[in-house]
């Protein structure tokens, strides 16, 4: 059997519409952002020079097209996501094998212009032979937090990986970098259930790229006979040969926490950024009220 080469460049909107879809649907119908760019790098069999190609605003240009993608095959009503950050089939895409790319961008070029101007826009049957258009992904929210994120001065962010990591059930959390000391920023416990304790250390890199098996290889080796896990935490994103490393057979296992997980994380525990809750009123007219005596 004849094997298909890597691909060095990183592939356009149109190109990465139905791999999107084949990777939620390899993935059993729903599947994180990471899960699902691991997926389609796997599928596409996208070589590390294509996966790494930054962008201008110093995401990968790879992360910024499937966040596109993803936006506007939400617009389609094809896929929607949780408040978890989880990506699913909505009930009309859950037949759609493959579609159109022209069709996706006009769909979605309507919908952003109705913003726009205020309106609204009735969201239409799926249909695979429609034609659309692919544009930015409406929730810049997390673009703006990420661009904070790495503009923190060095310190700033540990201290910030440190209160994360309390928040989120860490105890005894310190900031202990020094030099030489293999790339560790800090260490803590984890209890589980209130029975079991686990120690760990953790790397904190704001990073506009993509994170290297070399450097979780690299930080590995500072774990090794210091804690019982590693955490890497970083504003970018992990190649999937990083992802592989991470959880090599036999090696102290290595938790990756990418840009997006940090972000969705940030949310979660309500840290530097305000969450407004809109409901809207709907108002029924009670006609026979009216035609009482």
């Amino acid at each position: 059997m004849t094997q298909m080469p890597e691909v060095n460049q990183p592939p356009s909107h149109r190109d990465l519409l139905n791999p999107v879809l084949a990777a939620i649907r390899t993935l059993g119908g729903s599947a994180t952002v990471a899960e699902i760019e691991s997926q389609v790098i796997k599928d596409l069999k996208l070589s590390d020079a294509a996966v790494q190609m930054l962008g201008g605003n110093g995401q990968t240009v790879l992360y910024n097209r499937l966040a596109s993608v993803r936006s506007d095959l939400k617009k389609r009503d094809v896929i929607d996501y949780s408040s978890r950050g989880v990506w699913a089939f909505t009930p009309n895409g859950l037949n759609a094998e493959i579609v159109d790319p022209g069709g996706v961008t006009r769909v979605a070029n309507e919908h952003d212009q109705s913003r726009q101007q205020g309106g609204s826009v009735e969201q239409p049957a799926f249909d695979p032979e429609a034609g659309d258009d692919l544009s930015p992904d409406p929730d810049t929210w997390r673009t703006d937090l990420l661009e904070a994120l790495r503009g923190m001065p060095p310190v700033a962010f540990e201290r910030l990986c440190q209160r994360v990591l309390r928040e989120s059930g860490f105890v005894e959390v310190e900031v202990t970098k020094q030099s030489g000391d293999g790339g560790i920023d800090g260490h803590g416990r984890i209890r589980l259930a209130g029975l079991i304790s686990f120690s760990v250390v953790f790397q904190c890199k704001r990073y506009a790229g993509s994170v290297s098996p070399d450097l979780v290889q690299a930080f590995r080796g500072a774990v090794d006979g210091r804690a019982d896990k590693g955490l890497f935490i970083t504003t970018g994103t992990f190649t999937r040969n990083a992802r592989l490393e991470a959880t090599r057979p036999g090696a102290v296992p290595i938790d990756l926490i990418d840009g997006e997980s940090l972000v969705d994380k940030l949310k979660d525990l309500k840290i530097g950024v305000k969450i407004t809750t809109r409901t809207v009123e709907e108002v029924d007219v009670d006609a026979d009220w009216f035609d009482a005596p």
